[in-house]
Formats: structure tokens, sequence, C-alpha cells
């Protein structure tokens, strides 16, 4: 990018000018992302916006220090001129045509993942995104960590070795509680995708982070084991296991359930990366390798370090700002998401699926 190209991207900006940004759905995640927003010096929350009354005042209420605008159709919102970014926090199968509109009426798009749900979808806004000079972030958090970025760069550096396997998992004791806030959205896997596309994103996106690299094929098997029917018309997984190969050799074993039962070792998350020196888990609290070398010596990775619980919201505006490179632009919005939808396809199809099947250039 040109110098002249990148002050358009990040606009005129000043050391103490605040962004105008617009939020387009208020429920739990836009919520807590705009209280990130909120948090920025360099940040205000000009627009809010959402179809349901109680989470529209709501969000009002909490950035009534930037006394924002009120909206209820989103592209209402985007003809705001003093709107200069946006923060979309809607169900996933919103997320690309959002996205899209934002981009084209000129503003800098931070989308929550994944960025779309279907491949058509993901593609569409990989090309609208890379034909435009704004900023576009994608809210997988997880590439803003610090220890886990530490961790992933030495082993890039070759400190465990060439990884040959991942074995990852998010493996939690229960379902989303089936009254809640998503529940009109969620359990619908076309609005969704389900917990692999809406959620398992993070997981299989640091997978690919640490193998530097997105997978060329996947298999899977997985279903409504647990929770038949429940809620009514319930048509996402509870339980699945997929393998990914990738063009460089390495493998990946990933699973999710909703039924691991609290107290049952060997829950939760977890992301062990398998390399030909010694091997780690990534989301320990310190992150160690541990050689296959028997007579060799455990290894620091990576010590437990603070988190600023906004790290990837600041990371936004830093962008917009200063011209730096997001830590998750389009092509880790949209490989991870692509991951997952090759994975979720491969399930319900029942056959192995190839990244160019997806039909989507990276």
């Amino acid at each position: 990018m040109t110098s002249m190209l990148a002050a358009e991207a990040v606009g005129a900006y000043g050391a103490n000018d605040r962004v105008g940004t617009g939020i387009i759905g208020t429920g739990n995640r836009g919520a807590y992302v705009m209280l990130g927003v909120l948090e920025q010096p360099n940040a205000k929350v000009v627009a809010v916006c959402d179809i349901k009354p109680d989470r529209l005042d709501s969000a009002a209420t909490k950035a009534a220090r930037d006394k924002p605008t009120a909206y209820t159709d989103y592209r209402k919102l985007l003809e705001n001129k003093d709107v200069e970014a946006v923060v979309i926090a809607t169900p996933p199968y919103l997320h690309s045509e959002m996205a899209i509109a934002a981009l084209k009426a000129g503003k800098h798009v931070y989308c929550e993942k994944p960025i779309g749900i279907t491949p058509e979808s993901v593609g569409s806004l990989v090309k609208v995104a890379r034909s435009t000079y704004r900023v576009f972030q994608v809210g997988q958090q997880m590439r803003s960590e610090k220890q886990l970025g530490e961790a992933i760069a030495k082993i890039h550096n070759g400190a465990i070795g060439d990884v040959m396997m991942i074995k990852a998992q998010r493996h939690s004791p229960q379902d989303l509680d089936h009254n809640g806030s998503s529940k009109d959205w969620f359990f619908d896997v076309k609005k969704s995708g389900g917990y692999l596309i809406e959620m398992s994103v993070h997981n299989l996106d640091a997978c690919n982070w640490a193998i530097g690299a997105y997978p060329v094929r996947a298999a899977g098997v997985g279903g409504i084991l647990r929770y038949k029917n429940d809620p009514p018309g319930r048509d996402i997984m509870d339980g699945y296991s997929l393998t990914y190969d990738y063009a460089n050799g390495a493998k990946m074993c990933y699973s999710q359930v909703l039924f691991h039962p609290k107290g049952l070792p060997g829950g939760g998350q977890s992301i062990k990366v398998y390399g030909t020196k010694s091997a780690t888990e990534l989301l320990a609290p310190t992150t160690t390798a541990y050689p296959l070398d028997p007579a060799a010596q455990e290894q620091v990775l990576a010590a437990k370090q603070d988190e600023a619980r906004h790290a990837h919201v600041t990371a936004f505006y830093d962008c917009i700002q200063n011209g730096k490179k997001s830590p998750a632009g389009i092509d880790v919005g949209a490989s991870g998401a692509l991951t997952a939808i090759m994975g979720h396809l491969a399930i319900v199809g029942q056959k192995v699926v190839s990244w160019s099947d997806l039909g989507v250039n990276l």
C-alpha cells in the first residue's frame, strides 16, 4: 500500500481525535465489545442499532456519555456521516451482508466471528474487503493474546521442531441456555452455523496459526447426540470429531461436546501441539515445551502474562489511526471461517471435503 493509500485507509486522524463508532447488534457480545470501545481514549460511540427495544435502550444508556443516536435499521446507521467505524455483533448469517454494506459505505469494520457461515458469503466479503482501503478486523480475539502470540512465534522459529500434529478440543458440560437471549437464532444452523462455525472458529483458527497454514481437506462425524429436538426444532450438533490435513503433512484432530460432566478429567479447551522435538499445550497457564527426548530439558515458550481485557479492540483503533496491520484481518477471518465450514460440510455430507471445493481464493 502506498503512503497516500495508507493515509486514505486510516484517515487524517490527530493524536486526540476520537473515531466515531456505531454498534450494530447490542446483545451480549455487542454490549461487551461496546464497553471495550468506550474504554478507548481514541473512540466514541455515536450510534447504536438493534431490532430488540430492550437491548437498544440498554446500549444507549451504557453509552450515554457519547450521546449515541439509536437505530433499528443498520442501513440508516451507515448513512450517518459521524459513523466512521462499525462493530458488527449480530447473528452470524448477517455478518457478511452487513460488513459488505459497511465497507461500501466507507466505514472501518470490526466484525464478530465468523465472517460468514457459507463459502459464498465468505467469498463475497473477501472480494469487497480486498478492494477497499478501510480497516477490516474480525473478532477472533485470541490473535491479540500476548502469551499465545509469543508461544506461536517461537513454534514458527523451530522451538519444538516441525509441527506434526495438533490435538484440540472444546468440551463443556452443558448446552447453550435454551431460554437465553440467543435462543431465537443460535439453534438454527442456517442462522448460526452451530457450535462448530459460531464458536469453534476461535479454536480452529488458533490451530491454523500454530501450523502456519490452513488445511487442504477435512473429514469428520457428528450429530445431535444428547439434545435431540431440544429445544424443539433444533438442527445444530452437540457433539462431533474432525480430522484436518495440511499441505505440509501436519494433521489436526478436533472435537467438541456439550455433555462433558463437571469433575470428569479432560474437559475444557485444549490445544496440544506435537513437534518433532517437543510438544506443548498452548492454553496452559505457562506455555511449556516438553521434549520427546527424555534426557532433554523442558523449555518455557511463554510465561503467564497479564492480558488486557480489550486488547483486540485497542488493536482495531490502532490500525485506523496509526496504519498498523490488524492482528486478525480478512485473511485470518476467512481462513478461520472456511476451516470451520469445511468441517461442517464434511460431517453433514459424510465425505472428505477439500479446500478447493469451497471456491474461495485466499
